[in-house]
């Protein structure tokens, strides 16, 4: 093999990432706000899952495992996040707010609908945000079971109850629901 020609299993690594990077993308969307974060956390997200893909387990469908490691590196980069930018001072007189709303949460090509669910999630705790992203992404109640550690029953009982809120909330914002 010639010093260009990458080893087997980094080939398959680069193959599944290229095919799900769909995940890599949603994920960095609703855990960061700027495209600068979002890339930075989609690296950090791709460091971490081919330092854990020795250890895949084949038994597992690559996208339930790439979530799951995906979600909890947002998760803990968002935690990071907080804690390194809580005490910090704006202008000499504001506090940075980690739980602020981003003036435009969704890209300038997405419609209005969208820009308003994605800053609704964002104000949403991480479990919650993790749970929408995988419901919204027509993940199965036991996928999303296998991802974030929770019963079926679980996930069902608190979709319902985000679903509802996601509904109040686009009522509030003057949106009409059928």
């Amino acid at each position: 093999m010639s010093a260009s020609t990458p080893p087997l299993g980094e080939s398959r690594f680069l193959g599944l990432v290229e095919a799900h990077k769909g995940i890599l993308y949603k994920v960095a969307r609703l855990y960061a706000w700027s495209p600068a974060e979002r890339d930075d956390l989609t690296q950090e997200t791709v460091v971490h899952l081919w330092r854990a893909f020795p250890r895949f387990d084949e038994s597992l469908r690559f996208s339930t495992w790439m979530y799951r490691i995906a979600l909890n590196v947002a998760i803990s980069w968002r935690r990071r996040e907080r804690t390194q930018t809580q005490h910090l001072v704006a202008d000499g007189e504001t506090l940075l707010q980690e739980a602020r709303v981003p003036e435009r949460a969704a890209d300038e090509t997405d419609g209005e609908d969208l820009a308003l669910l994605y800053a609704c999630i964002a104000r949403y705790p991480e479990l919650d945000r993790a749970l929408l992203m995988l419901y919204l992404d027509d993940q199965s109640q036991a996928d999303i079971a296998a991802v974030l550690g929770l019963t079926t029953t679980n996930v069902s009982t608190k979709l319902g109850r985000l679903k509802e809120r996601l509904r109040d909330d686009f009522r509030a914002a003057g949106h009409r629901l059928e």
